[in-house]
């Protein structure tokens, strides 16, 4: 399983490289591990909607990156087919999320994940499930 972890960091290294959008961001890779991500971010000004709050779709896109850094950790292109989220606590400026990606199922060419979005007081912001679509090409080629 080490091997497969050590692998797992190369490919998120890559990643890290070129996921312009997740570095705009502003998002750190705490921790990586076949079919695990866990992502933190801080939200920032321009982050927000018209309400004061985080917006939704920064709220999901930091999901999305801790699901695609879990999905794409053994190093092969893999896409989202399907997704949902869920808000149920609002975030403001200045709080600290952490997304966590974990693996509930895999198949040879299909993955199912689930991703906890918290605050830093540890309440869930949001709820993300994801399934994935693992292609034949290698993110190396």
């Amino acid at each position: 399983m080490q091997d497969k972890d050590q692998y797992a960091k190369k490919v998120a290294e890559r990643m890290m490289e070129t996921d312009y959008f997740t570095n705009w961001m502003g998002v750190q890779l705490l921790e990586i591990k076949n079919g695990y991500s866990k992502l933190q971010m801080t939200l920032r000004k321009e982050m927000l909607n018209a309400f004061g709050i985080a917006h939704g779709g920064v709220t999901f896109a930091l999901a999305d990156s801790a699901f695609a850094f879990a999905c794409n950790s053994d190093g092969k292109v893999t896409v989202a087919l399907d997704v949902s989220i869920s808000f149920p606590k609002a975030s403001k400026e200045g709080d600290t999320l952490t997304a966590e990606a974990k693996a509930v199922n895999k198949t040879r060419r299909t993955g199912l994940y689930l991703i906890q979005v918290k605050n830093q007081h540890d309440e869930l912001v949001a709820l993300f499930k994801g399934t994935c679509y693992k292609t034949e090409k290698d993110l190396f080629d």
